[in-house]
């Protein structure tokens, strides 16, 4: 029985008398209200929910359950910090409403306005609840970001446990510092900052206009999604003054004059034809990119908090790799990466050796997606393949077979043989490759298609990154290579960019170990500030942003 009575929810006016009464009983309505959120799921009273409950218990039991933002029905001057902190969220690439901003709007003006509103111990109960609880989910949100990072990507410096929450607040509330406990929870990176300084520009210039989104590719032969984006697709061309808005379902001929309008509009090709070209131009809006600055903020909070001195970056959404060393771009170069059928993957890791003149052997993906049906009506098909690319096909002890003698209509799901093209400079891996421990058995590599390079969508590969620079960056490898082991005792220098050029020169297979491996870290950013301060946006090519988005943040 004592039990149920120290827990309860937040009723309507429990007035005290004077002020000097004010924080004791707020401190008894904190501990009961926590208690019940605890079993609740957070709530608080019949429109506040806690999202980090236990963390806020566990402070608040730190310290006897004492009001923190309050005293003698008067705010504290850090609560007013935090509030406009709050407020002003949206320049940390936060969303205001995720820390109780409106309620908070609605409760600070009953507060400051309404003497009678000062003298109920619930409301200011409610304030120091969801001060507390704001700052603890902007804490988690600025160091950790918002969505689930995956085992790659994983920063295990921001695995908080709630004695560091605790602490940050109880560091603001000694200090009466606020700004710069939650500003220093934020990554230094050059990137990082820089998108940070242009997102400032990004919302006084924007457009705060919230359009339907559409949803797409529907699912196949579902009657109901297809009705579904059709009301949708009308309901955003009417945005666009496109159609007139109505709930009844446009005709063919009403809705391709619609899209042939947009397409107008936005001088994009007119063929009345939705796609998924059409779809993200309709999505792509002010609104939107602003969740895909947010996006990319919080991938940043995913790298170590002190990145190596030198390290190569892949930026597939950008098509371009940099070799970074003490914060200087000592190398930079295009890249082609993988189609969205073969992407390129997420991942970090080192360059463990070069190879001059490789060899190519076929990954199992391409050999039954590409190869398998047409060697089923054509055995001699890998000896005239586009590009005039000849392939070998290899069993297991290395030695040539012949395809013409193979059943190839047993197999289905791959073959028991390898399929190689030979060294050269017609090689499809170009005459060098980066090779660093991965599970997907992707790489760095030059290429034989050297005029993709001028193209400006370069995702044509399948999924390895091929380096339009590959000679300045096997050059530095070996530079730092060398630095490496010259600086230890005894150490001798094997290769350097000579013993490269004639190596190369002489057109020979050969595995150049590295006893200095530079990190590697390819990644997805979809945005950047350029150095105007201005954000540059790239295509979501593999949909890996619109995933996060549909999944975190499809209600902000």
């Amino acid at each position: 029985m004592v039990s149920c009575h120290r827990k309860k929810i937040l009723a309507k006016d429990e007035i005290v008398k004077s002020p000097e009464d004010m924080d004791q009983q707020v401190g008894d309505d904190i501990e009961q209200v926590l208690a019940y959120a605890l079993e609740n799921n957070g709530k608080v009273d019949d429109s506040i929910r806690l999202r980090l409950t236990q963390v806020v218990d566990d402070f608040y039991s730190g310290s006897s359950y004492a009001n923190v933002w309050s005293h003698d029905e008067k705010w504290n001057p850090l609560a007013d910090s935090l509030y406009k902190f709050i407020e002003q969220s949206k320049l940390e690439g936060l969303f205001p409403n995720d820390y109780h901003l409106q309620h908070l709007i609605n409760l600070k003006k009953k507060l400051d306005t309404d003497s009678a509103s000062r003298t109920d111990a619930t409301l200011w109960t409610r304030a120091d609840l969801m001060l507390t609880d704001g700052f603890m989910h902007l804490v988690r949100d600025l160091k950790q970001g918002r969505f689930i990072q995956d085992s790659i990507a994983l920063n295990k410096d921001s695995v908080l446990g709630n004695d560091f929450f605790a602490d940050r607040l109880t560091q603001a509330l000694a200090a009466g510092k606020l700004t710069e406990i939650l500003d220093s929870l934020e990554p230094t990176l050059p990137g990082y900052v820089q998108l940070k300084q242009g997102l400032k520009g990004f919302l006084d210039s924007m457009d705060k206009r919230v359009y339907t989104y559409v949803d797409y590719p529907i699912r196949s032969n579902s009657k109901e999604d297809s009705l579904t984006f059709i009301h949708t697709l009308r309901k955003r061309l009417s945005e666009s003054k496109c159609i007139n808005d109505s709930t009844a379902l446009p005709d063919s001929v009403e809705l391709r004059t619609a899209i042939k309008l947009y397409q107008k509009q936005k001088n994009i090709k007119q063929d009345g034809k939705w796609s998924v070209s059409l779809i993200r131009s309709l999505d792509d809006n002010d609104v939107e990119r602003f969740k895909r600055i947010a996006i990319t903020m919080d991938k940043y909070k995913f790298l170590p908090d002190t990145m190596p001195v030198k390290y190569i970056w892949v930026n597939l959404p950008e098509f371009y790799l940099r070799v970074w060393d003490h914060d200087t771009v000592a190398i930079l170069s295009k890249i082609v990466c993988g189609k969205p059928s073969t992407r390129s993957p997420l991942l970090n890791g080192s360059i463990t050796n070069m190879v001059t003149y490789p060899t190519w052997t076929v990954p199992t993906s391409i050999i039954v997606k590409q190869y398998l049906p047409k060697l089923k009506t054509d055995p001699t098909y890998l000896s005239h393949l586009p590009g005039h690319i000849e392939l070998h096909l290899i069993d297991k002890h290395g030695n040539p077979v012949d395809p013409r003698k193979v059943n190839w209509k047993k197999y289905t799901k791959g073959i028991p043989y390898q399929v190689v093209q030979g060294s050269g400079d017609d090689n499809a891996l170009g005459v060098l490759k980066f090779n660093f421990n991965n599970k997907y058995a992707v790489y760095l590599h030059d290429t034989n298609e050297r005029r993709l390079f001028n193209d400006s969508i370069r995702c044509l590969s399948h999924g390895c990154v091929r380096v339009q620079e590959w000679e300045p960056l096997a050059f530095y490898i070996l530079k730092n290579d060398s630095l490496f082991v010259s600086q230890k005792p005894g150490g001798r220098v094997r290769y350097n960019a000579d013993s490269l050029v004639n190596i190369l020169a002489r057109k020979e297979k050969k595995t150049i170990y590295m006893y200095s491996r530079l990190p590697l870290f390819i990644r997805y950013f979809t945005c950047k500030a350029d150095e105007d301060g201005k954000i540059i946006f790239y295509d979501d090519m593999y949909g890996e942003d619109k995933y996060i988005r549909d999944k975190y943040f499809s209600k902000k």
